[in-house]
C-alpha cells in the first residue's frame, strides 16, 4: 500500500503544480516545491519497491499479488505523468509568454 499511497501523492503534487501554472501562478519557488514533493513521494515509493526486489534477489520467495502489480502500475504511471507534467509546465509558460506578447503587441497598434 505504501507504493500506491506515495505514487498517488506524487501525482497529486505534480498536477497541483500544473494547475497553478495554467492559472498564471508562476511562483517558481512554489512550483519547484510542489515538484520536489512529487519527487520525494516517488522516491519513497521506489524505496519500498526496491526493498521488495532486494528480498527476492537475495533468495527470499516473494508472493506477487494483484495488489503488488497494481502498486507497480501506479508507480510507473506516476513517474511518467510527473515527467510529462514538467514538460507541460514549460510549454504552458511559453504559451502564456507568447499570448502576453501578442496581447501587448495588439495594443501598440491601437
Amino acid at each position: 500500500m505504501s507504493i500506491i499511497i506515495n505514487s498517488g501523492e506524487a501525482r497529486a503534487f505534480a498536477y497541483e503544480a500544473l494547475r497553478k501554472v495554467r492559472s498564471g501562478d508562476y511562483q517558481e519557488a512554489e512550483i519547484n516545491a510542489l515538484l520536489d514533493k512529487a519527487n520525494d513521494a516517488i522516491g519513497q515509493a521506489h524505496e519500498t519497491q526496491t526493498a521488495i526486489l532486494h528480498k527476492e534477489a537475495s533468495g527470499e520467495s516473494i508472493l506477487v499479488s494483484i495488489l503488488f502489480v497494481h502498486a507497480q502500475d501506479h508507480l510507473m504511471t506516476s513517474i511518467s505523468e510527473k515527467n510529462l507534467i514538467i514538460e507541460m509546465i514549460e510549454m504552458t509558460k511559453m504559451i502564456h509568454t507568447l499570448a502576453d506578447k501578442l496581447t501587448k503587441g495588439g495594443n501598440d497598434h491601437d
